[in-house]
């Protein structure tokens, strides 16, 4: 039996939205098309998030994705950047969330570790690893586009699966599951 999934991934910004689509029969890729959503020309955040909802539900709609793959923003010292690259991104969660595709969010660290095997890799070497897996002939002027498809890729390379730190109930949980962690008081003196 044939599997086959198409991953839409999204690098949000309030600038630029770029976007990659993959489809992965029986585990092999197949580029379908990467592109970018400039935003430079507006002046209104709020008309930015609509058109970055608007372009996400076409893209949607367009390719019928099984799956959506976005990088997280990074911390930054500007929080201002970092509110504005939040809405962005959840904006596109929204759209997808919107039409039952499930949605993941990648660190860049861990989606330029998915692609390049180091997690501090340049867009560069980013896009000239997507080049050689992709089999792509060019690459676009800007990498905002490779940044989307390599959040697609590092979703297929992850088959979905996000690692996630431990949960605790409390802080009795906490000191259960990290005993050698846990430094006890020295009893007092004569004690």
């Amino acid at each position: 039996m044939k599997s086959e999934k198409i991953i839409l991934g999204i690098d949000p910004g309030t600038t630029i939205m770029g976007f990659g689509l993959i489809r992965v029969v029986n585990k092999k890729m197949e580029f379908l098309q990467m592109n970018e959503l400039q935003l430079k020309k507006y002046d209104d955040p709020y008309i930015k998030l609509k058109l970055i909802f608007e372009r996400t539900i076409e893209l949607i709609d367009t390719y019928n994705p099984d799956e959506m793959a976005l990088e997280a923003p990074f911390f930054g010292k500007n929080v201002q950047s970092m509110l504005k690259l939040g809405r962005a991104q959840g904006v596109a969660m929204a759209a997808g969330l919107s039409r039952q595709i499930p949605v993941t969010e990648y660190l860049p660290k861990k989606i330029k570790m998915a692609i390049t095997g180091n997690g501090n890799a340049s867009k560069e070497q980013v896009a000239k690893m997507l080049q050689s897996l992709l089999g792509l002939k060019t690459l676009p002027k800007n990498l905002d586009s490779t940044d989307g498809l390599a959040a697609a890729v590092c979703h297929h390379f992850n088959a979905g699966r996000v690692e996630t730190g431990k949960s605790y109930t409390g802080w009795d949980a906490f000191v259960k599951q990290n005993e050698k962690r846990v430094i006890s008081p020295k009893p007092p003196k004569g004690a």
